[in-house]
């Protein structure tokens, strides 16, 4: 492959990724912005990337809107505040006199505080639901009719006696529509008996079958999910595009929102219970490469992508862990329970860790994707 070849190849898979990054970070922070400005804080700046600046414009409320070098993140930088994270500067603090103060994020009470920590990832979670809701109304969704085809050797399916051509009606009186709600119950209960209900030659049958865990290559990298052992008969007859109005478009992007957000909970949980492994984790490089293959297959799957990553961000910053929004959000409540902050030595310290474990996660999931490029 020539050079030019290898930085076209490059450019497709960077151009998609600072798009969706883009859009993610932007509405994280909006979030935190707006209900800071609605709350009567005033804002210095709002950054999309780090770094040195590239280019930016003061608004007519004083605050710089600015592009950073750096596209991996951005921030709100509140009055007041020493820096992006919100860390108060202790030596203008002192000084600001009440008026000042009264417009600063230190300043206000831990309600406010809170509330506008928390917009952050909320933000995000609506970022889904738009973009899933335009989705469904425009493109509508892709349904597959869950009948069987072809049944694995000495699989979960095989064993509980599934056939060729068994139209799989419901799980667990869960009625399906699609062999997609089939994975997608199937994939989050591995070593769980399940009771199918089947069309079979014009007759319901009953089966019970326990998918077994096995690990399987997704969007983002390898996962341990539940697997029946079953594939669908994708013949063309079989496949037909469901159309949706707004309504029912939102319904199904609220569902498909709180699909991904308890999707991804609940790897997070096993990943601190030791039940998951860490080489599950996907780092912008591997993000990167998804970017680029959805870009290739259409615009749609390139927001659909955004809308994932979107809620993954939305989780990953809710985790009480000091330098996040979460870690915040968790000394707000000691601080509602004590009525007082801590003191800003054990902040610090707190601030310090965080840090260091954000770094540590970042730099295992590029691990991860250097391990999965090598391979």
């Amino acid at each position: 492959m020539s050079i030019s070849a290898h930085l076209a190849a490059v450019a497709g898979n960077i151009l998609p990724f600072l798009f969706v990054l883009g859009i993610v970070v932007f509405f994280h922070e909006l979030g935190h912005f707006l209900i800071g400005r609605l709350c009567g804080v005033k804002v210095d700046a709002f950054s999309l990337g780090f770094g040195p600046e590239i280019t930016g414009f003061v608004d007519r409320w004083g605050t710089r809107w600015r592009l950073g070098l750096l596209p991996l993140g951005g921030y709100v930088k509140f009055h007041g505040d020493a820096n992006g994270a919100s860390m108060t500067d202790e030596e203008a603090a002192a000084s600001m006199p009440e008026a000042e103060r009264k417009v600063t994020f230190f300043g206000q009470s831990v309600w406010k505080r809170a509330a506008i920590v928390v917009a952050g990832p909320l933000a995000n979670f609506v970022l889904a639901i738009v973009i899933f809701t335009g989705i469904f109304a425009i493109h509508g969704r892709g349904v597959l009719i869950p009948q069987v085809d072809k049944i694995s050797h000495n699989g979960a399916a095989e064993a509980a006696g599934f056939k060729p051509n068994d139209v799989i009606l419901s799980i667990d009186g869960r009625k399906v529509d699609s062999f997609e709600d089939v994975q997608r119950i199937v994939q989050v209960s591995s070593d769980v008996p399940l009771t199918f209900v089947v069309a079979r030659l014009g007759k319901d049958v009953t089966l019970v079958a326990t998918p077994r865990r096995r690990s399987q290559t997704t969007a983002t990298g390898l996962a341990d999910v539940g697997v029946l052992g079953v594939e669908a008969k994708a013949v063309e007859a079989n496949w037909h595009i469901q159309r949706y109005g707004l309504v029912k478009s939102f319904q199904l992007a609220t569902g498909e929102t709180w699909y991904v957000i308890d999707q991804t909970a609940t790897y997070v949980r096993g990943l601190f219970l030791g039940r998951e492994s860490t080489d599950q984790l996907s780092g912008p490089i591997r993000i990167a490469e998804v970017s680029g293959e959805m870009a290739k297959v259409g615009f749609a799957a390139l927001l659909n992508l955004a809308a994932v990553l979107s809620i993954s961000i939305g989780i990953l910053n809710l985790l009480p862990i000091p330098l996040l929004d979460g870690g915040h959000l968790f000394y707000y409540a000691i601080e509602a329970v004590r009525g007082k902050a801590l003191n800003d030595r054990i902040q610090q310290v707190g601030f310090r860790i965080g840090l260091t474990f954000v770094l540590g996660l970042m730099i295992l999931a590029t691990y991860n994707d250097i391990l999965r490029l090598t391979k």
